[in-house]
């Protein structure tokens, strides 16, 4: 480190993921380069250290983000950082409405909830952390960098999924909230992206190969291939959604995957925790059937030969003759599947679970980023 930068003012700023799953994946890449972004968006003529910590500040479903800022500002403060950001996959809200980020000038934090943010919610971000940086720096009146030159309500240009400022002058609290109706399906669909469906695709791995195996025995059977002829779309159509919703009902009471509202978890969060789950089951098995589908299309196609079925079914046949078996074979061999997917990893399906998190067992990972330099 050169002489000039010795005599530039430093700023660190802590980064802290909670819990240490999805954020942590959100704050690694955004750690390496918030120096530089500080530098281009706030002041170049700071030193801007940023570190980061997991697992420290615990989710508190039940006081809100008042709490969670309490606890961030604690870190803050044992830590010796001065400014600290917190990214979370908690869904909070205010007043109701989806809450993206509130910052306090008087705690010298800010809290961004990911999910809130959608489905893109690394570049999303990477937008938002040095606006909240700035505004912190500004309403604490930090003479280490220029008052910003910009309002609150800008941020709402950078970062889409804010719909409304709300600022409280007095007290240097700012919270950044989404709209009613597309907010709240930008914070489902983060939610869904925040579970990584999948994980939890690749943790039915043994529900598909035993619902392939049902299927392609299903396959061998002319009351099968009768079936599929004498049913209309519209009834194969009710048996693939009764199969799925099975499956995934299935899933959920097998597994304790319902969260319950109870003295740390609000019904509104529980209800946003089951919402998360079942979308995310609901994808994840969405995929396996159409794998299940395409499989049986094939196997059948190889088993079963044209005259063989034209025999049957007493008339000619094409290919969509083959498509409609695959169909009913796969709906009928999920349902078998609901019924095997007893035998899958217990911790790998709990962790469709919204409000699950493995414990870290204490585990904490900081580092720190070198300053930012010109050139």
């Amino acid at each position: 480190m050169t002489h000039s930068e010795q005599r530039r003012p430093e700023i660190v700023v802590g980064l802290v993921a909670t819990p240490p799953d999805h954020p942590a994946r959100v704050a690694a890449p955004l750690t390496a380069e918030l120096a530089g972004r500080l530098a281009d968006r706030v002041d170049a003529d700071v030193r801007w250290t940023v570190r980061e910590g997991w697992g420290e500040v615990a989710p508190r479903r039940d006081g809100g983000v008042e709490a969670l800022l309490d606890d961030l500002a604690q870190r803050r403060t044992d830590d010796q950082w001065d400014i600290a950001i917190c990214l979370t996959d908690l869904p909070l809200h205010a007043e109701r409405m989806p809450l993206v980020a509130q910052t306090s000038a008087r705690r010298r934090v800010a809290v961004l909830s990911l999910p809130a943010l959608g489905v893109h919610q690394l570049r999303a971000a990477r937008a938002a952390v040095p606006d909240l940086v700035s505004r912190l720096l500004t309403d604490a009146s930090d003479q280490r960098v220029p008052p910003a030159g910009w309002a609150p309500t800008e941020m709402a240009r950078r970062v889409t999924a804010i719909h409304t400022v709300v600022g409280d002058t007095d007290g240097g609290e700012t919270s950044y909230v989404a709209s009613g109706l597309i907010g709240r399906v930008r914070l489902l669909a983060g939610m869904v992206r925040a579970n990584r469906p999948g994980r939890a695709l690749l943790g039915l791995s043994k529900l598909l190969v035993g619902a392939f195996g049902t299927a392609a025995f299903a396959l061998t059977t002319d009351t099968i291939w009768q079936m599929g002829d004498a049913l209309g779309g519209l009834r194969l159509a009710v048996i693939m959604l009764l199969g799925l919703t099975a499956l995934v009902a299935w899933l959920i009471v097998a597994h304790d995957l319902w969260e319950k509202p109870d003295r740390e978890t609000p019904a509104e969060l529980a209800r946003l925790f089951n919402l998360g789950t079942i979308l995310t089951l609901a994808l994840a098995t969405a995929v396996s059937y159409l794998v299940l589908f395409v499989g049986t299309v094939l196997v059948g196609a190889l088993l079963i030969d044209t005259s063989v079925l034209e025999q049957t079914l007493q008339r000619p046949v094409d290919l969509t003759d083959y498509l409609t078996l695959a169909w009913i074979t796969s709906s009928l061999a999920t349902v078998g599947g609901a019924i095997g997917s007893g035998l899958e990893n217990e911790e790998t399906v709990r962790a469709a679970a919204y409000g699950y998190h493995p414990e870290p067992g204490g585990w904490r990972d900081e580092r720190d980023v070198q300053p930012h330099r010109r050139g």
